[in-house]
């Protein structure tokens, strides 16, 4: 009998296999989820977890809710309720049930929560607390960098181990405070205060990890926003997961999706520098290598160029006696030059005498003299003649001339020259000015001038 051939079967999983290796492949495609739809089969076991359906219209997917979340929730849901998971994709792989693990549950549509955060959010906005314009740019690298968070949480264990990798010279200081409950609200501001007087810190990581909403509420709530924009010292917000955004994202300066990105943005990888360390170190090695070469060339060119220092004195010597022989022949030269122009120069001068100009202008002298004599002269005479004529003209047009012809000058008491017989009245005294002095007299009578005067 012929032997069938030997067939190379594929290795078949077992259910467990199969099932493990579909729960890690949901949990590592769907990190979180929002879902929406009504409650159904809630079942709440001793144990404190719940169990329940979600669906709608055409679908239904099973949830658990474990009790270190359910515990967080204000309020039991019931039975047909519409609401709003947040929660992990996964698989029970004891019996192959495809699930969600919730983490957060509230109310469809806008929750109190909710509806307080979009308040706030548009309140602060309006103001300008979220505008562009006043982000100011993060230090980089920063000289000192301070955590504003929880001393116990993942978040402080995440950064540090972030700066620790990527460069731990720079200093970190912790400011601790609370990251959820009551009290979180006025630690948080306390701590942004405690940084902003310790003064040593040039940038501020501010967060936790991440939570539900209730959990995350200190960072929705005003005091800590207007805390956040007031600081003086640039932050960075990295609160929660991804997904997570609260109303302190939008108000500081730079927003982190979580405290290890937070310090990731605000710290340089050294690794990084390093590599540019050692680039720069090649060529600038390479540099130096190029530069010791082209000096040697250039001294080696400058050697072949030196000449014999004697050689070089001889030639020296030998230009200056050259030059010497030829400024005393320039001075020679110019000698005879200059005494050939003073001979020249000599005998113009004698055809030039001073005395025979100063006899010429002394003769120029006199004739002026006396040319200036007769002008004076006759411009006094002329002067003389228009002087007699003019008082005859004035004494032809004076009051005295008129007096001589036997007319009189009368004034009042006040000496006020009297033309108007009305300006006086009888017993008035007045004095009349003649030719040859003068008389008193007193008035007796006035007469008023005729009408054909």
């Amino acid at each position: 009998m012929d032997t069938p051939p030997l067939t190379t079967r594929p290795r078949a999983l077992t259910v467990s296999e199969l099932n493990h290796q579909v729960r890690h492949l949901l949990e590592t495609s769907f990190m979180q989820a929002w879902i929406e739809g009504e409650l159904s089969s809630l079942s709440r076991p001793s144990s404190g977890h719940w169990y329940f359906t979600l669906k709608d219209s055409r679908c239904q997917v099973r949830c658990a809710m474990f009790r270190g979340f359910n515990q967080r929730l204000r309020q039991i849901p019931l039975e047909g309720d519409q609401v709003r998971l947040r929660g992990k994709v996964s698989l029970y792989e004891n019996r192959g049930d495809f699930q969600i693990i919730v983490e957060h549950m509230e109310p469809a549509g806008q929750g109190s929560l909710q509806q307080a955060f979009e308040a706030l959010k548009a309140k602060l906005s309006q103001e300008g607390l979220f505008d562009a314009d006043r982000k100011r740019p993060i230090p980089f690298p920063p000289r000192h960098i301070g955590v504003v968070t929880s001393p116990t949480g993942a978040a402080i264990h995440d950064i540090l181990t972030v700066l620790a990798r990527r460069c731990p010279a720079i200093p970190v200081t912790l400011y601790p405070t609370a990251v959820q409950g009551q009290a979180a609200t006025d630690d948080i501001v306390a701590a942004l205060n405690a940084a902003q007087a310790h003064n040593q810190a040039d940038v501020l990581i501010v967060g936790r990890g991440g939570g539900s909403l209730e959990d995350l509420w200190c960072f929705n709530e005003e005091r800590v926003a207007r805390a956040l924009a007031n600081c003086r010292i640039p932050t960075v917000s990295a609160v929660g997961h991804e997904v997570d955004v609260t109303i302190a994202d939008f108000v500081a300066d730079l927003r982190a999706p979580t405290p290890s990105a937070a310090a990731e943005k605000v710290s340089p990888d050294q690794q990084q520098w390093l590599m540019r360390l050692d680039e720069h170190q090649q060529r600038l090695q390479h540099a130096a290598r190029r530069t010791i070469q082209r000096q040697r060339q250039q001294l080696a060119h400058l050697a072949a160029r030196l000449r014999d220092p004697r050689r070089e004195l001889q030639d020296k010597a030998q230009r200056l006696d050259e030059l010497e022989l030829r400024f005393q022949s320039a001075i020679r030269q110019r000698a005879e030059r200059d005494q050939i122009r003073l001979q020249n120069l000599g005998q113009r001068l004698k055809g030039r005498s001073p005395l025979q100009q100063v006899s010429q202008k002394h003769r120029d002298v006199d004739q002026l003299n006396q040319r200036l004599r007769q002008a004076f002269g006759q411009r006094l005479d002329h002067a003389r003649d228009r002087l007699g004529h003019l008082g005859q003209t004035l004494h032809v047009v004076s009051p005295l001339a008129t007096l001589g012809r036997g007319y009189a000058i009368v004034q009042d008491p006040q000496e006020r020259i009297v033309r108007n017989p009305g300006d006086l009245s009888p017993g008035d005294q007045i004095r009349a000015r003649l030719a040859q002095g003068s008389v008193s007299a007193v008035v007796t009578a006035t007469h008023a001038p005729e009408a054909s005067e």
